[in-house]
């Protein structure tokens, strides 16, 4: 899909510092279908033109000037959260994890995340921007191979401090934050916050279906079963 509704191009902002990538970037996405609309060489710049354009979706390169270290990835954070019906496909010399996996945090739709390779397999390229465009995902094989490897090297528990262990052992069984206070000999107020704190390194956001706090519980008494 290289179309919106009403049969116009979709338009793309392209943020990329390297010239001759930036310059094959244009011309590949306009073989591909697409209306660049703007080509910019460092973050500061792309985000101004996301502010003046009425993008359908941006290609960002993660590592941009001054620093060359987050800047990109960052801009593009910020895309998606204010121009939320913006597509966000981000272009990666190496596979970089935290940035993958904050990038799709909280949205799964309209999201990209490729290394830099991949361009050079112009169809396979010009397929991943058209399903993002269309409000897909594509996530890069070697992202997902390094997301799943992490995933199954951590143990998320071993983030907790003794105490907040100690606080997620007494929730396991199945005790309130006032039980617990008295167990601990602390206030309720401490054990709240120790209580957040889990949540937060458990990576358990709030969101309108799942209890944080059974979750808490099921992932403790997993690590439990593998300890045993």
């Amino acid at each position: 899909m290289t179309e919106t509704a009403d049969g116009k191009r979709l338009r793309v902002v392209l943020a990329e510092d390297s010239v001759l990538l930036r310059e094959g970037l244009l011309r590949l996405l306009a073989d591909a279908g697409f209306d660049a609309v703007d080509a910019c060489g460092d973050a500061e710049s792309f985000l101004r033109s996301v502010a003046e354009h009425e993008q359908d979706m941006v290609v960002v390169d993660v590592r941009m000037p001054p620093t060359f270290t987050d800047e990109g990835v960052r801009a593009a954070l910020v895309v998606r959260e204010q121009h939320p019906d913006v597509a966000v496909l981000v272009l990666s010399q190496y596979v970089e994890e935290n940035y993958a996996t904050e990038l799709v945090a909280g949205r799964t739709r309209g999201v990209g995340y490729l290394l830099k390779d991949r361009v050079a397999d112009v169809a396979e390229f010009t397929e991943t921007l058209q399903r993002v465009a269309a409000g897909g995902t594509a996530l890069d094989l070697e992202v997902v191979s390094q997301l799943l490897s992490r995933a199954r090297r951590t143990d998320p528990i071993e983030r907790l401090t003794p105490r907040e262990t100690e606080v997620l052992k007494l929730m396991a069984e199945g005790r309130t934050n006032t039980a617990i206070a008295q167990a601990l000999v602390v206030t309720e107020g401490a054990v709240e916050k120790h209580v957040s704190s889990i949540f937060s390194k458990l990576d358990l956001p709030p969101t309108e279906h799942d209890h944080r706090r059974v979750l808490a519980v099921l992932t403790y008494l997993e690590h439990a079963a593998q300890e045993s």
